[in-house]
This record gives C-alpha cells, sequence and structure tokens, in this order.
C-alpha cells in the first residue's frame, strides 16, 4: 500500500516523530496509522530505556491549588532547551493536577507513565523528582509562590484565630509575602522548636572545634565559653529559622515581628503552621 504524504503528516501529529521514520513505519504496518503508531512508541520506548542513565539536571517546579488544598511536583529533563518546551510545561500542569486530584503524597506508576510517554516523544531522558500533596486545616489558608520559571516553588499554610480575617485581600497578599520569603531564604524551620536536635549537636560540634583553634579565645574560663558557643548557636538558629529571619519586605522586622504587626492590622492573631519548599535541581 502505498503511503501518502498526508498519512506521513498525521503520523507525525500524533507521535512527534521525524518524517523518514512515519514513512518507515506506515510502510512496515502497510498503511496502518494505528499499527504505525504504536510500533514507533514501542521503538521509542526501547530508545528510552537507553536514555534513562543520562543525567536529568534541567527541571521546573509547578504548583496546583484549589481552595485549601495544593500539589507541588518537581518534573527534570536533560536539557534547560527541553525544560522550557510548551509541552514539557503542560506535562507538570498535568501531573500536578493529577497529584492535586488524587491527592498523591510521592512518586508512583501512574505518574511516571505521563512522564515516558513524553521522553518517548521528544527523546530525551526525563524523571519526576518530587511529589507532594498539602492541606490547610480549619482556620487556616494556604498560599503559594513560583519563582522565576519554575526554579523554585513554595507553599505556605498560615493559620489564624479569627478565620475571617484569612479572606481579606490584604491578608492573603501578606501571606503571599510569606511565601516568597521562604523561597528567598529557605529557612530549615518554622522556629528552632522545630529543628532537629541532632542537626542541632552537629552544628553545636562545629562550633566547639572552631573555638578551640581561636587563639583570642585561649585561656578563657568555661562559663566564658559557654556563653560565646550559646551566642553563636543562637546566631545560628536565627538564620535558618523562619521566624527569626529578617522578613524579606522589611529588613527591620523578623518574620515573627511582620505576623505579629499583620495580625494587629487585621485583627486576628497569625501563624505559619507548615511549608513546602521545592528548588529545581536540588
Amino acid at each position: 500500500m502505498a503511503v501518502t504524504a498526508a498519512d506521513v503528516k498525521a503520523l507525525r501529529e500524533r507521535t512527534g516523530a521525524g518524517p523518514a521514520e512515519c514513512k518507515n513505519a506506515l510502510t512496515e504496518c502497510n498503511g496502518d496509522l494505528t499499527k504505525a503508531e504504536k510500533l514507533l512508541k514501542e521503538k521509542g520506548l526501547a530508545a528510552a530505556e537507553k536514555r534513562a542513565g543520562r543525567a536529568t539536571n534541567q527541571g521546573r517546579i509547578t504548583i496546583k491549588c484549589s481552595g485549601k488544598k495544593a500539589a507541588l511536583v518537581e518534573t527534570s529533563t536533560e536539557t534547560d532547551f527541553v525544560a522550557r518546551n510548551p509541552e514539557f510545561i503542560a506535562l507538570g500542569d498535568a501531573i500536578a493536577s493529577r497529584v492535586l486530584e488524587k491527592g498523591f503524597n510521592g512518586i508512583n506508576a501512574e505518574l511516571e507513565e505521563m512522564v515516558k510517554e513524553l521522553a518517548t516523544k521528544i527523546r530525551e531522558n526525563m524523571a519526576l523528582k518530587k511529589v507532594c500533596s498539602i492541606e490547610a486545616g480549619e482556620n487556616e489558608c494556604l498560599e503559594s509562590y513560583i519563582h522565576g520559571d519554575g526554579a523554585i516553588g513554595v507553599v505556605v499554610v498560615a493559620g489564624a484565630d479569627n478565620a475571617a480575617a484569612l479572606e481579606k485581600p490584604e491578608v492573603k497578599a501578606f501571606i503571599h509575602d510569606i511565601a516568597l520569603h521562604i523561597a528567598a531564604f529557605n529557612p530549615v524551620a518554622v522556629s528552632k522548636d522545630k529543628i532537629d536536635s541532632a542537626l542541632i549537636s552537629e552544628q553545636e560540634g562545629i562550633f566547639r572545634k572552631q573555638m578551640e583553634t581561636d587563639e583570642k579565645l585561649k585561656g578563657k574560663n568555661a562559663n566564658v565559653l559557654d556563653g560565646i558557643l550559646k551566642g553563636k548557636l543562637n546566631k545560628w538558629l536565627a538564620e535558618i529559622c523562619l521566624l527569626d529571619q529578617n522578613f524579606v519586605k522589611n529588613d527591620k522586622l523578623s518574620v515573627a515581628k511582620a505576623l505579629e504587626q499583620a495580625g494587629k492590622d487585621a485583627g486576628a492573631v497569625f501563624t505559619v503552621k507548615k511549608y513546602i519548599y521545592f528548588r529545581a535541581g536540588a
């Protein structure tokens, strides 16, 4: 059966394969478009397996929100060129929508199949790196922020003793700024009491080693050294804890003070309950 240009065009639109490959597949399948499409997919999957070892260091973060629920995903690929491809961007959107719909909190076969389908078509190794769902509870709301072309994505959940205050536009804007702040400073935790004790012990050990080799501290008594160590730890904790950091929109205030001020203005007490921070390639 003769293969026409229209047949080749139709197969290319379905698969994204090159003209010669489409013509060869159609010829092999006697012009049957469905069989030719299947053949190209099978060949593409085999090629995808060969590409699986290639590094996927380029990608983007996608966030989808609906009411009090949000989904975050990180999709990755080999090149920055493909990371900007509209089909790759649409893939992230589709996966995030599926995660939001089903509440997935990890990568599974269903999501990986969505990635494999596009990888086969575009012929570049792709991967789904991270998947997470987050939900706000009663008297809570969530806001999201995407930095740049999906380089960083943040969702923050805030609470209030007055739920009505969370509906005010200026409050939503403020919570959005908290998400922006998290994107900029990447705190380790909301507050000091949320820091893993093992991490604190590790950092304390580092400071002790540094102090042992500091000539200025030679001969200092134990109480003085303990005070210096405590000061170093407190400074370090202030740098990595969200509430203690200087607020990105007003560095004269800590995030805690900014929350307090926003609460006074809105007639409520605000708290940051939790957040998720994703950075592409991290």
